[in-house]
């Protein structure tokens, strides 16, 4: 027989089993899977819109790990009239992005809450927090340390001549960098929302430490700017920190997650 959902315990009171999780068939998930993906298009539209009010000041704030650095008078460089407004309706959906990054993890939690027991779905809030404070710190991370250790080391090497940086290339690589430090910063998240679960455990991921660092150091290298080794330390050292304190949360709520079973 097919589990009673969440919604019609709301609608009944009656209380939901604790060990009971809601069922959907293929056809109404894929219908959930529309409907939060409109709503994330939805929030997208009007974080955009709400930035593009204030797009001179946050291309200001992105630009300022580079522009602090250049020579004076120097600034970045467009070579085509539309460069600008391109510009601008990039910053303004990455600000997007970020704005309505509490409203987006709510509709991913929505998505994947009927799946889930009862027991679990009490960890909507906390999923919710740790994600947007370590999405935060990972971007913020990469602009007060990563950005100007980088830009300055590649701006030293190339001293001598005289830097014609184009605005559109710059955004692009601060943008990719910024959004890859917060995805990255989420390990720890990822690592205790599958320990919760018994998919992954603390040893699993002490054992195949070896094998994680050696593809994150690729992976830093894949997509990092540049492929000196500086700057791919600056990748792959967080990336690897990232990963041994995701071993240590997986530990704590492994621990939890066996204390529970075990009364």
């Amino acid at each position: 027989m097919s589990g009673v959902t969440t919604e019609l315990d709301d609608e009944t009171g009656a209380p939901e089993p604790e060990h009971e999780s809601g069922k959907m068939s293929f056809l109404e998930h894929l219908d959930e899977l529309r409907k939060r993906l409109v709503h994330v298009a939805a929030y997208l539209a009007i974080g955009t819109v709400v930035a593009w009010f204030f797009h001179r000041q946050i291309y200001d704030f992105l630009a300022l790990p580079i522009t602090r650095l250049l020579p004076p008078g120097t600034k970045l460089a467009y070579t085509s009239p539309i460069d600008v407004f391109t510009l601008y309706m990039k910053v303004s959906l990455v600000a997007g992005v970020v704005l309505t990054l509490p409203l987006n993890l709510f509709e991913v939690w929505k998505f994947i809450a009927p799946g889930l027991y009862r027991r679990e779905k009490r960890y909507a809030v906390p999923f919710m927090l740790s994600s947007m404070i370590l999405f935060v710190a990972g971007a913020a991370f990469c602009y007060y340390m990563v950005l100007p250790a980088m830009f300055g080391w590649l701006l030293n090497l190339g001293k001598s001549f005289m830097p014609v940086i184009k605005i559109d290339e710059y955004l692009d690589t601060t943008d990719m960098m910024l959004l890859a430090f917060g995805v990255f910063f989420e390990m720890p998240v990822v690592a205790a929302f599958l320990s919760i679960f018994g998919i992954v455990s603390a040893r699993f991921l002490w054992n195949k430490a070896r094998y994680a660092i050696l593809i994150l150091v690729i992976l830093a290298a894949v997509i990092s700017p540049t492929g000196d080794a500086v700057n791919l330390a600056f990748w792959s050292a967080p990336l690897i920190a990232l990963y041994f304190i995701s071993v240590l949360v997986a530990a704590i709520f492994g621990w939890r997650r066996k204390a529970k079973l075990s009364s």
